[in-house]
């Protein structure tokens, strides 16, 4: 398509969610949100759900459909028509027994996907090959990202503070299993005990004793052969803040912080339930600013900085801090694409920074059309 010809329609927009990960569910969800949020008047949209088999397919986008609905989690239509990346950016409709037809040239995708298989570099890499811009971290940096070991070896090495860990692969575990255990038993108890490459709370457990660790370790082999065990901070509150990439050349900005609390409901972290069900909500409380001394909120914002541009991100991130009760500044994880569903903490920090939903997805877009393909 020629550059005149581009100019006279609006730019096109696939938003791609779901997955293959065990976050597929939250993805639509996140899906559901930003596609009410975006400006039909500037943007032309087209909603792509990937199944849990890997199947791509053109969905309609339905934000209630995408919704979590009476508890029951949302997913990709896989009896939708298949559509997939052609030559020269478009996106095609490859509906069996029929002749392919074009939906015309894709200008940016939206990757709204969670977990491996999506945030974690896979489908950056697939846009970077065909050379269509997206919103969001790079290969290098979304993998590290996702996979918590490299990064707290990364912020380590940028002078970022990181709690104890042990990284339990799949042939540590398999080979030794009790020297995983005393390798744990070492940093003391409680510990969390996560997989390494995953999100939205799942597959963590709250670990107390030794007693307690093979289940734990079992259930995060379940999401993710490689695991990790991070020992728990001293009476620590949660606090967490936004990243947004600078426009036209500029600096990225930092949102304020907010503060996660969880309390009651045998709940005794942030977990899966609290995070996006509605039961869990009266135990959850989100403090957007968190109530801290302005020179403690400005070390925490000045070190999200740091840990983004660590990992070389681009567009977004949101990076979640440990405040221990010795005044201690502790990195928990950055995430490079952070939900935005009505609970998720990273557009309420933006709100509270003054920049509203519609225009913080608008603001991703313009990041992500203005930047250049191919190396950078």
């Amino acid at each position: 398509m020629s550059e005149y010809s581009r100019e006279q329609r609006k730019p096109r927009v696939a938003v791609v969610f779901g997955g293959r990960s065990s976050e597929h569910a939250i993805s639509c969800v996140t899906a559901a949100n930003v596609l009410q949020a975006i400006d039909r008047d500037v943007y032309d949209v087209v909603p792509v759900g990937i199944s849990t088999s890997g199947h791509w397919v053109l969905e309609s986008g339905d934000p209630e459909r995408l919704s979590i609905t009476d508890g029951k989690l949302p997913e990709v239509d896989v009896t939708a028509m298949p559509v997939l990346f052609g030559a020269n950016r478009e996106l095609v409709v490859s509906e069996p027994g029929t002749v392919p037809s074009t939906l015309g040239e894709v200008d940016v995708v939206f990757p709204l996907l969670h977990g491996p298989w999506g945030e974690d570099g896979t489908i950056q890499g697939l846009l970077e090959m065909s050379d269509i811009r997206y919103v969001g971290s790079g290969v290098l940096s979304s993998a590290v990202g996702m996979d918590k070991h490299y990064m707290k070896v990364v912020f380590q090495a940028a002078g970022l503070e990181v709690g104890p860990y042990v990284v339990i692969r799949d042939r540590d575990w398999r080979r030794d299993a009790e020297a995983c255990r005393k390798a744990v038993d070492e940093l003391g108890y409680p510990v969390f005990v996560k997989p390494a490459r995953g999100g939205s709370s799942l597959g963590i457990s709250k670990v107390n004793s030794r007693g307690e660790l093979d289940d734990a370790i079992v259930e995060a082999r379940a999401h993710d052969p490689k695991v990790i065990v991070e020992a728990s901070a001293n009476d620590p509150r949660e606090i967490e803040v936004g990243v947004l990439g600078g426009l036209d050349g500029a600096p990225a900005e930092v949102s304020v912080c907010g503060e996660v609390a969880v309390s009651g409901g045998g709940h005794d972290f942030y977990d899966f339930e609290t995070k996006y069900l509605p039961e869990g909500e009266e135990y959850l409380a989100l403090s957007v600013p968190a109530d801290l001394p302005a020179d403690v909120a400005a070390d925490i914002r000045a070190k999200a900085l740091t840990a983004f541009d660590a990992i070389e991100a681009e567009g977004l991130a949101r990076v979640d801090f440990f405040l221990d009760a010795d005044g201690r500044v502790v990195i928990n994880e950055i995430n490079t694409m952070p939900g935005f569903t009505p609970t998720s903490m990273f557009p309420r920090l933006w709100a509270e920074s003054g920049i509203d939903y519609p225009t913080l997805v608008n603001r991703l877009l313009t990041l992500a059309l203005t930047r250049p393909t191919g190396l950078r």
